[in-house]
């Protein structure tokens, strides 16, 4: 289980520099039981005012109010929107928020799947994404990037981290996932290798990082944090499924320029 702590762990990288940014983990987080540490996922069945707690805990950090650390519903889809205002009711559905206003923080919550920031400094636009495999192969990075370049970011000056993430070695998936993929493309038969039987294991921070780079940024680079092979410091929905556990927690992870 998670460390008692009060001290957060955002999780930082030099491509995002010059930002306020953090992949968060589990530590420093009041949530107790399957739970414990930094659970932020309103929508799981921990205590609604204990997560919230744990986002005021996360808006401090980052330097914010509670109702500037923006969110959206996410929906495992394409969909990008440009949030400048604080914190909206209902939230928009979607799975990636840009901004070019300073002193919000936007934030994306997962599990496994990839939590991506991104950032043109010098352009002052900013954004989060969260691209699991379905999200991925709809296109929500390259989503990311127009709306970015749409509110004025130049594309070879962007900068993209994906953040922890389930790992090749624990993302185990049957023939029915591996056709989808080579539907779309059968070079993507290299993010995949074989596991026991006809399953196979796939590689979703290799694949998310072909897609960032094809899209023509400027860089892209992966924290190479497994959250399925760490559960000290990270919320896993498959490990929570493995281990027959009612629910699992949401790490969140935040940018603001």
């Amino acid at each position: 289980m998670c460390p008692v702590t009060t001290r957060l762990e955002p999780l930082t990288s030099d491509l995002l520099g010059g930002t306020t940014h953090g992949f968060f983990t589990r530590r420093g987080g009041a949530s107790s039981g399957i739970f414990e540490g930094l659970n932020c996922g309103g929508g799981s069945s921990d205590q609604a005012e204990i997560v919230a707690l744990n986002r005021d805990r996360v808006a401090q950090t980052m330097g914010v109010a509670p109702d500037r650390l923006v969110t959206v519903h996410q929906v495992h889809s394409a969909e990008a929107v440009i949030l400048d205002k604080t914190a909206q009711d209902p939230k928009p559905r979607a799975d990636a928020i840009v901004t070019t206003t300073p002193g919000i923080a936007i934030a994306i919550l997962t599990a496994d799947c990839q939590p991506v920031l991104f950032a043109d400094r010098a352009g002052g636009v900013i954004a989060a994404a969260h691209a699991g495999w379905r999200g991925a192969l709809d296109g929500v990075l390259e989503r990311t990037i127009e709306v970015m370049v749409d509110a004025g970011a130049e594309r070879v000056r962007i900068q993209a981290v994906i953040g922890p993430s389930i790992s090749q070695r624990a993302y185990e998936v049957g023939p029915e996932f591996i056709e989808r993929f080579l539907d779309e493309d059968p070079e993507n038969a290299r993010f995949f290798i074989n596991g026991a039987g006809d399953r196979y294991l796939f590689d979703l921070p290799a694949y998310g990082l072909m897609r960032l780079r094809a899209a023509g940024i400027g860089q892209a680079e992966w924290t190479r944090h497994c959250t399925y092979s760490d559960p000290l410091r990270f919320y896993s929905y498959r490990r929570s499924v493995h281990e027959g556990e009612a629910d699992y927690g949401r790490l969140i992870s935040a940018i603001r320029l």
